[in-house]
């Protein structure tokens, strides 16, 4: 008997600690939440920036809002809506970012720091091209839609044709290169498909579309093989024969010039596309 009424108490005691943190923490977010009302917006601003600087993002997102909440305008506002966006990007809230970034540019198109919010615009796009599960498994970002790689190019040729000479044109330009070639991959997975399933029309089309819209990038060559050999298929020889030629002047390497009946080739059907670290 005097073991079976020890349990309770037992019980209590292993959970007296615990319950005594949980108060202590919920005092702590009230104390928080209380000193973030009491801060002038200049503490708030410094608190925020300081925990970014540390990375904890989470933490910065809560002072940062409450700093734009408490006070709606002046430049502590317009600072910290950008180092929001910034905050949540790295946090991994892509939508909260965008949101957030997008706002601002919509609000303050000439503010000063304008650029840079193109340029962070243009990176939460960037990285929202490819998934981490896409990058675990190796798999080419131009399989996917390239709805945000379009955006991202957008916001990239923003800043580079407004701003070309901010520390950030440079990066931009870099990347540009690179969605212009994923995005020129992109249609020659489609071109390549179509003639694999002998729609010669279809891979015509997509084909000619490469070559006048991604004239700089690497898979022109390519392209000009699936033009090639659509037209030759559809009986259009003299076609065919003029985009043989191009091909030949500008990439006399090409293994379609070798042997057209045997190009595309099984290992052809790999998905390319150039690394931005050797992007050019």
């Amino acid at each position: 008997m005097p073991f079976r009424r020890s349990v309770p108490l037992l019980k209590f005691t292993l959970l007296l600690p615990l319950l005594l943190a949980f108060g202590a923490c919920s005092l702590f977010h009230h104390g928080e939440r209380q000193t973030l009302n009491n801060m002038s917006v200049e503490q708030l601003y410094q608190r925020a920036h300081k925990l970014s600087q540390d990375g904890n993002w989470g933490s910065a997102e809560t002072v940062y809002q409450k700093l734009i909440a408490r006070f709606p305008y002046g430049a502590y506002n317009e600072q910290s809506q950008i180092e929001l966006a910034y905050a949540q990007y790295k946090d991994g809230k892509s939508e909260d970012a965008y949101s957030t970034i997008n706002e601002f540019i919509k609000t303050y198109p000439t503010q000063k720091h304008i650029a840079y919010a193109y340029y962070l615009r243009g990176l939460i796009n960037f990285d929202r091209t490819e998934t981490g599960l896409q990058h675990f498994a190796g798999i080419s970002p131009s399989r996917f839609d390239q709805g945000y790689a379009l955006q991202s190019f957008d916001d990239f040729n923003t800043l580079v044709t407004r701003f070309p000479d901010t520390r950030y044109a440079a990066d931009a330009r870099q990347r540009m290169i690179y969605l212009r070639n994923q995005l020129a991959q992109s249609e020659l997975n489609v071109a390549e498909f179509y003639l694999q399933r002998k729609a010669y029309v279809a891979a015509a089309d997509r084909a000619k579309y490469i070559v006048a819209h991604y004239q700089r990038s690497p898979q022109v060559a390519d392209a000009l093989a699936v033009l090639a050999k659509s037209y030759h298929l559809l009986g259009q020889q003299k076609l065919a024969d003029q985009a043989t030629q191009v091909l030949k002047l500008n990439y006399p390497d090409h293994p379609y010039l070798r042997n057209p009946k045997k190009w595309p080739s099984h290992h052809t059907w790999v998905y390319r596309l150039i690394p931005l670290t050797s992007a050019h």
